[in-house]
């Protein structure tokens, strides 16, 4: 069936991208503002996109009632945020920062979530969760209703126990059990089921064919 985007209104692309273009990782933000309250707010139109500068871009759509969400605010006011991946184990947790506090209430308190200090920014990270990217804005780009937020990655931190060779810098993936955003409003999934394809050199592909 054919959906004519230039068609439909907003409301109705919107339920047609998130119920197919799936699973989506989740980007938890930590941000704060000009007077250090600290917000946590998680984000699924979301990925990393280049490696030299290393670059990651969050889709910050408004708030229902039409203003700015406190997570664009605080990254327009401070240029500075820390982008946390979500575990399998803290799922409610995660839920719990999505609900529509106010500006002042710190939702990783609400969520009995740890604070911990980053190493090259003031923003703190999310201490349960396994990787946290700390970023400065790299740009931001208004896109209808939405702002593109570009975030520089100055840093990542990954628990010990999901790195299997510092030095080589091989992350065991499986260990992180990230979660990813599904359809409707409350749907996700783990990263745990996986199928390994091996990649096919052109010698192989030949060679098959000739087979």
């Amino acid at each position: 069936m054919l959906f004519d985007f230039e068609a439909l209104p907003a409301s109705e692309r919107y339920k047609l991208l998130v119920s197919s273009v799936v699973p989506r990782p989740i980007a938890w933000v930590v941000s704060q503002d000009e007077k250090g309250v600290v917000n946590a707010a998680p984000f699924s139109f979301f990925n990393v996109f280049t490696d030299d500068p290393a670059v990651l871009a969050i889709g910050c759509g408004p708030h229902p009632k039409g203003h700015a969400k406190d997570t664009l605010n605080n990254i327009k006011a401070t240029g500075q945020f820390v982008v946390c991946l979500v575990p399998h184990s803290h799922i409610q947790e995660m839920n719990v920062t999505a609900t529509d506090f106010a500006a002042e209430v710190d939702e990783i308190s609400e969520a009995g979530l740890t604070q911990v200090p980053s190493t090259k920014i003031k923003v703190p990270r999310i201490g349960e969760s396994p990787v946290a990217m700390e970023c400065e804005t790299f740009q931001l780009i208004p896109v209808g209703h939405h702002t593109i937020v570009m975030g520089k990655i100055l840093a990542m931190h990954i628990h010990d126990e999901a790195v299997l060779d510092p030095v080589k810098h091989y992350v065991d993936t499986p260990k992180l059990d990230l979660v990813g955003r599904m359809h409707g409003r409350g749907w996700y999934a783990r990263t745990t089921d996986r199928v390994e394809v091996p990649r096919i050199s052109v010698a192989d592909w030949e060679a098959r064919k000739k087979g």
